[in-house]
């Protein structure tokens, strides 16, 4: 039973939870964690992956074998992600250029969908760069979207002013010129989970079809020792960073795919409900069992 998890603390747990339930886990250590995506997604490389709820949704819109366990591995503000350089702020985002690493990424349908729905941006004014493929197969980027040459990457586009605002999250330079796009960008991202009533989430931990059936016990077992862990060191707060549990997960979920959608990063509508069924029937549990 392979493993992929970013955070050592969860690892652990779901390491030592699964080993007592009878199975043989083994963590298999891929970094950044996100290159993992791709072969479980497509071939099922690891039984039970940290993936972005981006990740998710496209592959449940594209039919891959790939389950929601509701464990939240990172949770954070968003609004800070996007970036420019000189004088412009997020007002000039329309007819300006924005390069995104992926245009499936998750920070980037956060991004966006913040962009539309707080600050009135068309989407199809600006002109986006794209620097990478999605991680599921058979998703592509939108007709609207370009992709920058092979071999260019968005951090330095970005600092040779190539494009005039980045989102980039743990890939953003350091530059003492770079500048949030949105004033007061982390007082504006939590208001925004204060009113919303829940976190920007990221990445969450995706389970094969296989695993869920050959391992049910061990990925209970998991899922119980890294929401332990979780809860335990959850910061009190107006809303939870690492919600746990499919009800805590569901506005978050429901909100990324609806900006899905409306993005052009989904080919269908996916209802979080869906997602929920989906994993109970193959570990053979209620939605109780799992927070929801």
């Amino acid at each position: 039973m392979k493993l992929v998890i970013g955070r050592d603390d969860l690892a652990a747990a779901a390491l030592s939870a699964a080993r007592e339930a009878g199975a043989e886990p083994e963590r298999v250590g891929i970094k950044p964690v996100h290159k993992a995506s791709r072969g479980f997604v497509n071939r099922s490389d690891a039984d039970l992956c940290e993936l972005a709820i981006v990740t998710v949704l496209q592959a449940a819109a594209h039919g891959k074998p790939v389950l929601l366990l509701p464990v939240t591995t990172l949770g954070r503000h968003q609004h800070q992600t996007l970036v420019t350089l000189g004088g412009l702020s997020v007002a000039d985002v329309e007819g300006h250029r924005v390069g995104v690493r992926a245009w499936s990424q998750t920070t980037g349908v956060w991004v966006r969908g913040f962009l539309t729905e707080q600050y009135g941006v068309d989407l199809h004014k600006a002109d986006w760069t794209t620097y990478e493929g999605h991680h599921v197969e058979g998703a592509e980027d939108p007709s609207w979207v370009t992709r920058a040459p092979e071999g260019r990457k968005l951090p330095a586009d970005f600092l040779d002013g190539r494009v005039d605002f980045g989102i980039m999250g743990n890939e953003l330079p350091s530059d003492d010129r770079i500048r949030t796009a949105v004033d007061h960008a982390h007082d504006v991202a939590e208001q925004w989970s204060k009113d919303h009533g829940f976190i920007p989430v990221n990445h969450v931990i995706g389970v094969s079809e296989a695993a869920a059936a050959e391992h049910s016990a061990a990925v209970l077992a998991a899922y119980d020792a890294m929401r332990a862990v979780l809860t335990a060191k959850e910061e009190g707060g107006p809303v939870a960073l690492h919600p746990v549990g499919f009800e805590a997960l569901r506005a978050a979920f429901t909100k990324a795919a609806a900006y899905a959608l409306e993005q052009d990063v989904i080919p269908r509508a996916v209802d979080y409900d869906e997602l929920v069924e989906r994993t109970c029937a193959a570990l053979g549990v209620p939605p109780a069992r799992l927070g929801g």
